[in-house]
């Protein structure tokens, strides 16, 4: 019995019956049905090849004149004409199983050594050696092969295993590196999700180099409109952020938005997760005219998509407000809260906790423009502290506290309380905000007990982090601050530092202050000193009990106009 007639048959496990094996073996199908057959069942290219072997070994056994002449059941490769074009399901039309049968001619079997010559490398090796077919089948990669590695990898990815999944994302580019090239279309979503890998496990700069070379492939095999670029782009564009590298991001982002724009409608939903770090970019590089453009268009664009009263809207809305917020423009950001309280309350008691950063934002812009001011009225103000000519605005007496503040927080605080299971982590969060109101309103003793509740609730979360450390709550910075200057000053100013140094007490409020180092004149010390007296912050709890802390620090960085120059 020769090699071949030992092999397993593989069409049984294919579902097809291949030719079994024999010493002069009959072909009963055309070859070009093989080759689709092989490209189906990967064994069947082991099966075809063995094939070979035993006919041609059957050949060479006779040898002379005898093994010359061919019998009806001999097996020659086949001319060029018989192999198909393309084969049904292989990528893009290319024949990628059974190189050997790509001869023009049937060699004849006059003797063993002649016929190794005519026949092409990869055969001999098989005609000598049948274990070098198994081993050349077992070299092909297949769509097969990189989908099971695919479904490896997004089992892994989506269960958050990063470190899993990382593995598996390197060996599947490296499958499609060896099916298709080192630059072929294939490889763009392979090294894409490599990159977020890398990225997740904050790696970003193989992130980075992955990303950049997903680009540049998806760009030079279907130019700069090509939609393979959104995710690359989008994902070299989040990792420049997450590195700081923030004009990078800027620029990398904004293509990546104009793309998605050109592709799918300037209001299409899917920019929205393009909008975030590129807003994040713009506030870094201090653009804010920029930020506040993109944060409105991220309401619009939400707003078009779903409803101005989905639930969805929400998030965009409630990104606005803390915008408008952090740049102290506090009327504003609490209309913008109002508008996502109005649409959580809409959307029924399944969503009760959408309303309730909304009720915190509320009162803590009530709080904040009690204490520091509102930037929107900032003009009609004058800073006593100010340098002559120089600053915007300047301080002002606190107001009282709107008491429509702590209406929100006990509201805020019903809500969770009729949440089942309570949420310990945002019950406790919203106990925080209710101390600092009381803190802020003069009334101490209400404000340490909440903050006692809010110690114990974060400690049934699991972490008390957010009480360990003093929390600053009212800081007006002096009008020549660099924070409360426009950028266009900065650039006919010089800058210069300020370390104040102090305590804070077990009651929030701040003393012993003295600078520790600065580069600044005596008067703008003085400056900062002064508003640094006048700060208030919440003491940090030390066993769920307040606690005096020493040695909390405070940088503050001024401007001075330059000198003229003569």
């Amino acid at each position: 019995m020769s090699a071949a007639a030992a092999a397993p048959d593989p069409g049984v496990r294919c579902g097809r019956r291949l030719p079994g094996p024999s010493r002069r073996v009959r072909l009963r199908r055309s070859l070009s049905v093989r080759c689709a057959e092989a490209r189906q069942c990967p064994d069947a290219l082991i099966d075809i090849a063995l094939h070979a072997t035993a006919t041609a070994a059957s050949g060479a056994e006779h040898g002379g004149t005898h093994g010359a002449r061919r019998a009806r059941g001999d097996v020659a490769a086949p001319r060029h004409a018989d192999i198909p074009e393309r084969v049904p399901g292989t990528a893009r039309g290319r024949l990628r199983v059974l190189p050997f049968l790509t001869a023009r001619r049937a060699p004849t079997v006059a003797a063993p050594v002649r016929a190794l010559k005519r026949l092409p490398l990869i055969v001999a090796a098989a005609l000598l050696t049948p274990a070098a077919a198994l081993a050349v089948a077992e070299l092909v990669v297949t769509d097969a092969d990189r989908l099971a590695v695919y479904r490896e990898f997004r089992t892994a990815f989506d269960a958050h295993r990063y470190s899993d999944a990382l593995p598996l994302a390197t060996k599947l580019v490296e499958l499609t590196e060896e099916q298709y090239g080192a630059s072929d279309r294939a490889l763009v979503n392979p090294l894409c999700n490599l990159g977020t890998t890398q990225y997740r496990l904050g790696d970003y700069k193989h992130a980075e180099d992955s990303y950049v070379r997903s680009v540049k492939i998806a760009a030079d095999t279907g130019g700069n409109g090509d939609r393979l670029l959104l995710r690359p782009l989008h994902g070299l564009g989040a990792t420049y952020y997450a590195t700081r590298q923030f004009e990078d991001a800027n620029v990398t982002l904004q293509r990546a938005l104009d793309l998605s724009r050109n592709l799918d409608g300037l209001l299409n939903p899917g920019q929205l997760t393009i909008l975030d770090p590129l807003i994040g970019s713009l506030v870094s590089l201090e653009r804010h005219s920029e930020a506040d453009r993109e944060f409105q268009y991220a309401v619009r664009v939400a707003e078009s998509a779903w409803g101005s009263t989905d639930p969805r809207v929400v998030r965009p809305v409630d990104r606005y407000a803390h915008w408008l917020e952090h740049m102290g423009r506090y009327p504003s950001a609490r209309a913008q809260y109002a508008r996502a309280l109005t649409v959580g309350e809409g959307a029924g008691t399944r969503a009760a906790r959408l309303v309730i950063e909304p009720l915190l934002g509320i009162a803590r812009t009530y709080r904040l423009e009690a204490t520091n001011g509102n930037e929107e009225e900032g003009a009609q103000y004058a800073d006593p502290f100010a340098q002559s000519g120089f600053g915007m605005t300047s301080e002002r007496s606190p107001r009282g506290l709107n008491p429509d503040g702590e209406k929100a927080l006990l509201l805020a605080l019903q809500t969770i309380d009729r949440m089942r299971p309570v949420d310990h982590q945002v019950r406790g969060k919203t106990l925080m905000e209710l101390g600092d109101w009381y803190l802020c309103a003069d009334q101490t003793d209400k404000s340490l007990a909440r903050y006692r509740e809010a110690w114990k609730e974060l400690e049934q979360a699991g972490s008390t982090a957010p009480l360990d450390e003093p929390r600053q709550l009212a800081y007006r910075a002096p009008a020549s601050s660099v924070t409360r200057s426009p950028l266009a000053e900065r650039t006919n100013a010089e800058e210069h530092s300020v370390e104040a140094t102090f305590t804070v007490t077990r009651d929030g409020h701040v003393t012993n202050v003295t600078t520790n180092s600065s580069d600044a004149s005596t008067g703008q010390q003085r400056l900062v000193l002064v508003a640094v007296k006048r700060a208030r912050y919440a003491p940090r709890l030390l066993n769920g009990e307040p606690a005096e802390t020493q040695g909390v620090t405070l940088m503050e960085k001024l401007l001075t106009k330059k000198p003229r120059q003569s």
